[in-house]
């Protein structure tokens, strides 16, 4: 009496179009993948792959410097402002810009070392002033300047 109804060759009242797994790269996803242009399977796997690894190398790269500086000797040094220097980022659009602060030193020995230093000390410190500088591995301490003659 009730007769079948088709749909691009299955019954309507059959499950098996929404249920037919072919075996495919992703085919333990439930069959969502399966099926797919392999470029497309590629792609869907590499590019994951490539942001967990740069979100990986960012963590382990940053904790690698901090455990160094750690274990790195605190040095206090005579040394001179040689440079300062700014790095603004962002700042298009909505977003807010964000200022990073550098300072280079050139010690008494010749050799000369940059450090990321605070904006309020970077505010107070001129370039040719002399003092001296404390510092662990690649991070800044603080510079204690010497009293210069022509600036009291």
């Amino acid at each position: 009496m009730f007769e079948s109804r088709y749909l691009f060759g299955y019954d309507f009242n059959s499950y098996d179009a929404f249920t037919e797994v072919d075996e495919g790269f992703f085919s333990g996803f439930g069959g969502f993948f399966s099926g797919g242009p392999p470029l497309f399977n590629f792609l869907f796997t590499i590019i994951p792959l490539i942001i967990v690894g740069t979100i990986l190398f960012v963590i382990i790269k940053g904790l690698t410097t901090y455990f160094r500086n750690n274990a790195a000797e605190r040095l206090t040094e005579q040394a001179r402002i040689l440079t300062k220097r700014t790095n603004v980022s962002g700042g298009s659009g909505d977003s807010s810009a964000f200022t990073t602060y550098y300072i280079t030193f050139e010690f008494e020995d010749g050799h000369r070392s940059e450090f990321q230093v605070k904006a309020d000390e970077y505010g107070l410190l001129v370039e040719g002033d002399e003092g001296r500088l404390t510092y662990q591995g690649t991070r800044y301490l603080g510079f204690e300047r010497m009293k210069n003659p022509l600036r009291s």
